[in-house]
Formats: structure tokens, sequence, C-alpha cells
């Protein structure tokens, strides 16, 4: 089957493509199990905590318990998930949660559980589950093809919001009759088949030539990479607003289920199926959104219909329109957060994509993290109606973000690019040598001096985001055509990663940059050592330690020398 003939057939498939390939469908379906289990445990502890505290804050917390691990251990989990076997790290993080399930479950069942424990057991688990999340969310595209990888990653909040349309009312029904222990359990016995499904996997892996990073300097460069890149952070800020004023809807549910519908777990449970069967509709129509909108006009129509929607939560006493005001809900909101996903998951390459959909999780449950903790303070002093009235002001003006922080265009993936050849070395060096400064010199018509300029402020955000630090742009005063780049890289090692991390458009923009230089000689470039006493033997019968360390070398590998 040609490249244009796949294509066209994922085309057709629509959102059920990437169910065609057997590994992604079997850990779609296991995780399916998985995420109903989580939310059938969210379902008793919410409960729980509503039946052993009479504070909203403390109901709330629940909430932020399952979500801070999140934000706080998402960057060294995105960088793990780089570093290491993605699939180890996904069974390492399912074995915490399960851990923290099962004691959950245990002491639930003694009845040796209280407000703070509970709380404790649910951080533990959200900590599984934080670092389990860049691992599976950056490993999707090595189970599909790069076609199928939007309507995949559409699939896997469908996953979990199929899990939401019917985990939350199974919980309540679990809760109601046999008790919140019960849906601890449920949620313990449901992480084993993605277990397994996991332990089946065989995952292809292509070993780096280049030493592993440490993880801090791993998450430095996840760090940086994020921060000279204005598509992510872009999408990272707005979806972190969105996470802050839309988290009001799950912090504030099991109140607006006790308070203002006067009902029960069964009851919170069904609510909680709403808003997963809107969010169910909304990922189905991810697709056709993307195709009829764009990224900024989408984003648009999704807070104002939620703005909306959280009004009607906050004003109904009727469960039947309660429930309608919650499809709507999730609908959009699922429809936004696979959008800011989509988003970043396109934007970023391979070699940093588990520390960027790190990131992006950050964002999302370190937005609902702390909004549910400032909703709950807000409820407690005004009441449930004045807090969703006032989240759904707040969603109705997001838009105006827009403004400055308009959301990126969103095309194929940024694929990597071929690996380079080394340079020709001469000094001897070790993988630790260094700094190395590199100065590139380009002859430039005076004419096209501006445009050469603001070509290069893009090539300053590409060295940078790879690895680069101190660039420079600078013009000789006697030679007005002649200018000079200069950036440096903290290590030999490092240089080697900053050369091999661009993509294809990166290496694009370098050409285009090149492309303005004129002259018979081509550009010129200067590798050199910062530090060279390392290099030097003082005496001559100093061993050369060099001489003894093997550095990888490519040398049939293509592309540009810079």
């Amino acid at each position: 089957m040609t490249e244009q003939t796949n294509r066209q057939r994922i085309a057709a498939d629509g959102i059920t493509a990437p169910l065609r390939y057997t590994v992604f469908r079997r850990i779609w379906l296991a995780s399916l199990l998985s995420n109903l289990g989580l939310l059938i445990q969210g379902v008793g502890a919410a409960w729980a905590m509503t039946q052993m505290a009479a504070s909203a804050d403390k109901v709330a917390l629940v909430q932020t318990a399952l979500m801070l691990p999140i934000m706080l251990i998402s960057m060294p989990a995105g960088a793990i998930a780089d570093m290491y076997d993605r699939r180890i790290v996904t069974l390492v993080s399912l074995m915490i949660a399960l851990t923290g399930a099962t004691a959950l479950t245990v002491l639930a069942g003694f009845n040796l559980i209280s407000p703070e424990t509970l709380l404790a057991f649910c951080f533990v688990v959200g900590s599984g589950n934080a670092l389990f999340g860049p691992a599976w969310q950056s490993s999707v595209n090595e189970q599909v093809p790069p076609d199928a990888l939007p309507s995949a990653v559409a699939l896997n909040g469908i996953s979990y919001n199929i899990a939401r349309s019917f985990g939350p009312a199974v919980g309540g029904v679990i809760v109601a009759a046999l008790g919140a222990v019960a849906a601890f359990a449920c949620n313990a016995i449901l992480y084993l088949p993605l277990l397994v499904v996991l332990l089946l996997w065989r995952r292809n892996t292509e070993p780096s030539r280049l030493p592993r990073e440490k993880l801090n300097r791993a998450m430095v460069s996840g760090f940086r990479y994020i921060t000279n890149s204005p598509p992510i952070k872009i999408v990272l800020l707005r979806t972190l607003v969105m996470g802050l004023i839309g988290g009001a809807i799950m912090a504030l549910m099991p109140l607006v289920a006790r308070d203002l519908l006067h009902g029960g777990a069964q009851t919170y449970g069904i609510m909680l199926g709403a808003f997963g069967m809107g969010a169910v509709v909304g990922a189905l129509n991810i697709h056709e959104l993307r195709k009829r909108m764009s990224g900024e006009a989408a984003i648009r129509a999704c807070t104002i219909s939620m703005a909306f929607a959280m009004a009607a939560l906050a004003l109904s006493t009727e469960p039947v329109l309660t429930a309608t005001a919650l499809v709507l809900a999730g609908a959009v909101w699922m429809a936004a957060i696979a959008l800011f996903n989509i988003g970043v998951q396109l934007s970023a390459p391979r070699w940093v994509a588990g520390r960027s959909l790190a990131a992006f999780q950050a964002s999302i449950s370190g937005g609902i993290a702390i909004g549910a903790w400032g909703w709950g303070h807000l409820t407690d002093y005004a009441g449930v109606e004045v807090a969703l009235l006032t989240a759904a002001g707040l969603m109705l003006i997001s838009p105006l973000l827009g403004i400055w922080l308009t959301m990126p265009r969103v095309g194929a993936r940024n694929e990597d690019a071929d690996v380079l050849a080394d340079p020709e070395v001469k000094l001897s060096l070790t993988g630790r040598s260094g700094p190395l400064v590199v100065e590139i010199e380009y002859r430039v018509s005076q004419e096209n001096a501006r445009a050469f300029h603001n070509v290069m402020q893009d090539v300053q955000l590409s060295r940078q985001r790879n690895g680069a630090y101190g660039w420079s742009i600078a013009r000789d005063i006697a030679d007005p055509e002649l200018w000079t780049e200069r950036y440096h890289c903290p290590t030999w090692f490092d240089y080697l990663r900053q050369r091999n991390r661009s993509t294809q458009s990166e290496r694009a923009l370098h050409q285009q940059a090149i492309d303005f230089h004129i002259g018979p000689e081509p550009v010129r470039i200067r590798r050199m050592l910062e530090r060279p006493f390392g290099s030097v033997r003082w005496k001559d019968e100093t061993p050369d330690r060099a001489s003894a360390e093997v550095l990888p070398v490519v040398a049939t590998a293509a592309g540009s020398s810079t």
C-alpha cells in the first residue's frame, strides 16, 4: 500500500483510524478499563469526604489531591519518559498507582480512614498517574503513523470520557450499595488489564549514540525548549486559564448534587456521567471542528459555550436541566482540551515530546488543582451558585486572551530531521570538554540586511530551544556585508545533541539563513573550545585522558554542517 493510499484510508476512517493498529487498540481498550476504575474511585473518595467533612474546601481538595501531583512532578515525569524506555516507565507508574489504590482499599475496609488519610492516598494514586501520563501520551506516536496521530489523541480523550460517561454512574451505584471501600477495590482491580497489555507490548527502540542526559539537565532542556517555542507557550498558557476557570465544574460537582439538586451519591454519579457523555460527543467531532474552524475560533466557541453551560448549572434546581448543561459543558471542555493537546503533540519533536506533554499536563492539572482550592473557598464564603456564576463570567471574557495569545495554526507533525555527520575534529576531546563556542560567518548584501536579521531572530529561538545559550548576531562595522552568528554549548556532547535535535522545519529555517549568503566562499563555521587548558598536557609525561574515550561519530549521515 502506498503512502498516499494509506493517508486516504486514514482520512476516510477519520476518528476510528488508529483502532486498525493492534498495539494501539489493545492499549486503548485496557486504558478504558483503567480510566473506568479511576473514576469509580473518584466518586467513592469525593462522597466519602462529604460524609467525613462538612466544609466545601475539603470536598474540593479531593480533586486537588488527585491533580496536584501532575502539576508538581510532571516535568520530571516528562524527562524520565524521554530518557528511559517509555514502556518500563508506564509499568512502574501503574504499580505506584496500584499500590496507593490497594492501600486505600485495605484501610477503608478496616475503617481506619480519615480525611487526611484519604487525601494522602489520593495523592499517591495521582502521583502514579502523573508519572504515567507523559510516557503514555508520548508513546502514542510509536503506535500509529503520523497521519493518524490527531485521531489517536482524540481517541485517548474519548477513552477517558467514555469511562466518565459510565464510571461515575457505576461508582454512584457501587457507593450507594456497597460503600466507598468497594469503589476503591474496583479501581485497584481495573489497573490489572493495562499492566498485562503493557507487559506484552514489544516496543521498538533506537538507542541513542550519545549518553543519556542527567535528570536535572533533561528537565532544563525541556524547560528551555518550551520557553523558546512560542506556539507551545501560547497553548500552555491558554490551557492553564481553561483549567483554572473550568475546573470549577469538577471541583463543585459533589456540592451541586448535594446542595442544589438535594441528591445523593447516585445523583452525583449521574451528573458526572452526563458530563462524560458530552465529552465523548465533543471528542467525536474534533476532526470536523478542526476542518471547519481555525484553532482560535474553535477555542472561542468552546469557552463561550462553556460559560453559558456553567451559568445554567448554577441557576438550575432540576436534574434534567442540570444534566443537559453538563452535556454541553463536557462537549466543549473535551473539544478545547483535545485541541490544546493536539497543538502540543504536533509542535514538539520526538526528543522532547514527553517533556512537552508533561508541561501540558501540568498546565491543565495545575489549573484544575489551584482552581479547585479557590472555588472551594469562594463556595464556603458565598455559596455554590455565586461560585459557579463567577466562573461563568470569567469563562465568558477569557476569549479576550486571543488578542495577545492567538492560538497557533497546527499542521502536520514537526518531524525529526536526518542525523548529521559529526564535524571534523583534530583536537582530542572528551564528552565533557567545553564550553564549545560556535561562530558562523555570513556575507549578506546590504539590501537584504533587514530580511536576514528577521530570519536570524527565528534562528535564535531554534538554536536556544535545542540547547545553545549566549546567542548573538553581530555585524562588522568595517565590512557591513559580514555578519557573525555566535552561540555556546556547555559540552561537546551537548553540542552534538544540539546539532541533531533540529526538526525538518528548523533545518529549512537554517538553510533559509544560509541562502542569504553571497560570494564565492561558503559560509564559514568555527567551533572553538572556550577552556582550552583542559585539552593541553602541561607536561609531556601527563597521560592524555581523552585518548581513552571513544566518542560517537556518524560519518555517513547527511545534512547541513552548521
